[in-house]
């Protein structure tokens, strides 16, 4: 069963498209991710699931039921915010389940899923505290159990590990996806860290501009962009983008075996490998400690490489490189991926 389906749905500002009519489908069971840079729709998309926008286009289908029309409460969907939204004056306890007091469920059945709850995301022993005596990382597994206490099959996330460390965000990406796949959850979550979608999504869904660029597992958008736009966003190094010129690489003497229409050739830091056949001179060089990364001039554009750090002391003016043909992405003038 398809958990969100959109059939041509669009988002406009007045004259403004936040996002451009779309078709999407998110499978049941599936950890969704909704990526992009600031500004690119996520958020509104997730929104218009939630039922917080109206679509001015198109239909919304949730678990196979047209919810167009029908307010957020009557979406069966829960929700966790990027700032929690965590009542101070309440206890842990009391913000967990003070949505189903307002659904009028019945006492029994509120101490039943609270206790579950707070045992799943081992907060038993803080239901008495406020949120202001909470950490970080504590204060957001109380807005998840909030969520997850609803007993909603779909949960919708707006970059709720924005607000944590770079530590804490790590332990809870590992947290928060054992927990999707025990409970069997259908998750739809929103980030900008290309990092954090592709450690924990089962599908990526790659926007720009108010457009869906890709949607695909992890493995295949980084393996297969289809657009310069997906090749270069993702990656912790970005894809190598080098412009053609007669089927060489501008500027310079190295020919490829270019497709027809191949504009650009993409090709990986690490699919890079030094001691190849072309020679050329070092700009600059950055050591991480593991890694270092080379940056190599090709004609007036750059070529970056990674090596292990153990060469750092090994680079000089210039350097060798070399590539296996496989390893090139090739795309044309309207950047889209060009398969050869």
């Amino acid at each position: 069963m398809t958990a969100v389906r959109f059939d041509q749905v669009g988002k406009n500002w007045g004259a403004t498209a936040a996002l451009y009519p779309s078709d999407l489908s998110l499978e049941q069971g599936e950890f969704s991710v909704l990526l992009g840079p600031s500004g690119c729709g996520k958020t509104t998309t997730l929104r218009l699931i939630a039922g917080l926008e109206t679509p001015s286009s198109g239909r919304i289908k949730i678990f196979d039921r047209d919810v167009t029309e029908a307010a957020p409460a009557q979406r069966g969907v829960s929700m966790v915010f990027q700032n929690y939204a965590l009542f101070p004056h309440l206890s842990v306890a009391e913000n967990v389940v003070f949505g189903l007091k307002i659904r009028r469920v019945s006492s029994q059945d509120i101490a039943s899923r609270l206790a579950r709850t707070l045992d799943l995301l081992s907060l038993s022993h803080l239901q008495a505290r406020k949120p202001g005596e909470l950490s970080g990382g504590q204060q957001q597994r109380v807005a998840l159990a909030r969520a997850l206490v609803a007993d909603s099959k779909l949960c919708l996330m707006d970059e709720p590990l924005s607000n944590l460390d770079a530590q804490l965000r790590q332990e809870m990406r590992h947290e928060l996806r054992a927990l999707q796949q025990k409970l069997g959850l259908s998750v739809v979550y929103v980030t900008h860290d290309q990092t954090e979608a592709m450690s924990m999504a089962d599908r990526v869904v790659l926007l720009r501009d108010g457009r869906i660029e890709q949607v695909a597992t992890p493995t295949d958008i980084y393996q297969k962009p289809a657009t310069r736009f997906a090749a270069q966003f993702i990656g912790s190094a970005r894809m190598n983008m080098l412009e053609l010129a007669q089927g060489k690489i501008a500027g310079t003497e190295i020919s490829l075996n270019a497709p027809v229409g191949a504009t650009h050739v993409g090709i990986r830091p690490e699919d890079v490998r030094l001691g190849g056949q072309y020679r050329l001179p070092v700009d600059h060089t950055e050591f991480t400690g593991a890694d270092l990364m080379l940056h190599a001039k090709a004609g007036q554009q750059l070529i970056v490489v990674r090596a292990e750090g153990k060469h750092a002391q090994q680079v000089h003016g210039e350097i060798q490189l070399g590539w296996e043909e496989a390893s090139l992405h090739w795309f044309g003038q309207d950047g889209l991926r060009i398969v050869n």
